[in-house]
């Protein structure tokens, strides 16, 4: 091990307690989405990078745009640390999350460190980084040696539904256009492909009638139930498609949420479904989106006067590797695999995140950061949701090691 990542791992050592202490300071203000109201955790945040001396610049994204979106508030912060001349890599992390539901042992926002865990909503995914990614960031810089490069931290606060109004509002604003990216992720492997996603809404209208004369209307429900069978025989056909991707297995359909009817004793005029379905990164979304809009179409009118429409909530693309993205994995790999005694491998997951909005770009990026092997351990988006504080400490010693590699830092003999 060379001098200068003794010290980086040395200088984390030191400073892990107050690394807990910052995350639960995060994971104690609230950000569930929806309401969406997430101004106030970008304003607690930026309170807490001040206090080491770190100006983090607030940009909140116009109210009407997010009132779109059907959130409250979003300000994204963007913290940058210039060093010399080289390339710009960015480490992002949401603290937007879903809300915390029921069954939780620990309070949902208490931070609460029992048995070397931290409980919480999003200490796994992904406030967690905000940690691993401030840390590591300080870690580098007091090596005091000379470095070529700059390094920005992204804290955005859309990726729950979709990122467009994160790192995609951050880019197409022109506020940033870093080199490399690293979006917050899990220690024990380092993600380079992901699904895509598209989600729907479909209202299906009849007309409404009492149940003592239900020949006079149209039931919307029935209309319904032939498009959820059709949607269903559709996932055994999907289950057939094999991603070539390690990690990802097959696209899928979930209808999440179905709404309608006014009464036990009146036929359904209306009912509405919204749905999600994961696209592997093999699919075209265009297509995907036209076979299923097509699909819909077909079931809803085999009920004479059924009508549907069909809009668009959320396109997700896919996360593909770009060519640039090498650096990064090699950087990782090789640090992981050291702090962590086992190879970290590249792969890909089912989920959908906010740094495809990166590649998309044209930005290399990969996803890495504190957390568990999956998503199932982590408890994510379910009640206990818990980091491993171990996991937080090593993946932040990797970040630190790869950035300083990066950025060429030398032993300072």
């Amino acid at each position: 091990m060379s001098d200068r990542d003794t010290r980086l791992d040395s200088w984390i050592d030191a400073h892990f307690d107050e690394e807990v202490s910052f995350l639960q300071a995060l994971v104690q203000v609230p950000t569930d989405t929806p309401p969406g109201n997430n101004a106030p955790h970008a304003m607690r945040t930026a309170q807490l990078l001040a206090g080491w001396g770190w100006q983090a610049e607030s940009h909140p994204v116009p109210e009407d745009m997010v009132k779109a979106a059907g959130l409250e508030s979003i300000t994204n912060l963007i913290v940058r640390r210039p060093y010399g001349e080289g390339p710009t890599i960015a480490l992002n992390a949401h603290g937007d999350v879903v809300p915390p539901g029921e069954g939780w042992t620990h309070p949902p926002y208490g931070g609460v460190v029992d048995a070397g865990r931290l409980y919480g909503r999003a200490a796994a995914v992904s406030k967690s980084d905000f940690a691993t990614f401030t840390f590591a960031v300080r870690a580098l810089e007091a090596l005091a040696v000379p470095l070529a490069g700059n390094v920005e931290l992204h804290f955005t606060y859309d990726e729950e539904f979709g990122g467009e109004l994160g790192p995609g509002w951050l880019l197409k604003q022109g506020l940033t256009r870093p080199d490399l990216v690293i979006g917050a992720s899990f220690s024990y492997q380092i993600v380079t492909a992901h699904n895509g996603c598209l989600q729907l809404e479909v209202t299906v209208h009849g007309k409404m009638a009492h149940a003592a004369i239900p020949d006079t209307g149209i039931d919307a429900l029935q209309g319904a139930t032939r498009i959820l069978q059709a949607l269903y025989a559709q996932n055994d056909e999907n289950r057939k498609v094999r991603s070539a991707v390690p990690g990802i297995n097959h696209p899928y359909l979930n209808v999440g949420r179905i709404e309608g009817g006014t009464n036990t004793n009146v036929v359904p005029g209306k009912v509405v479904l919204k749905l999600d379905r994961r696209m592997i990164p093999e699919e075209d979304p265009t297509q995907v989106e036209a076979a299923l809009r097509e699909s819909i179409e077909q079931a809803a009118a085999t009920i004479p006067g059924v009508t549907v429409e069909i809009r668009r909530i959320l396109l997700a693309r896919a996360l593909k590797p770009l060519p640039g993205n090498a650096l990064l994995v090699q950087a990782l790999q090789r640090h992981g695999q050291i702090v962590f005694g086992e190879t970290i491998p590249t792969t890909g997951t089912p989920l959908y995140t906010d740094a495809r909005l990166y590649c998309e770009a044209g930005i290399p990026a990969v996803l890495y950061g504190a957390g568990p092997r999956t998503v199932l351990e982590s408890n994510a988006k379910r009640a206990d949701e818990h980091l491993v504080l171990e996991d937080l400490r090593r993946a932040t010693k990797v970040v630190a090691r790869a950035l300083a590699d990066l950025l060429g830092a030398k032993d300072n003999t």
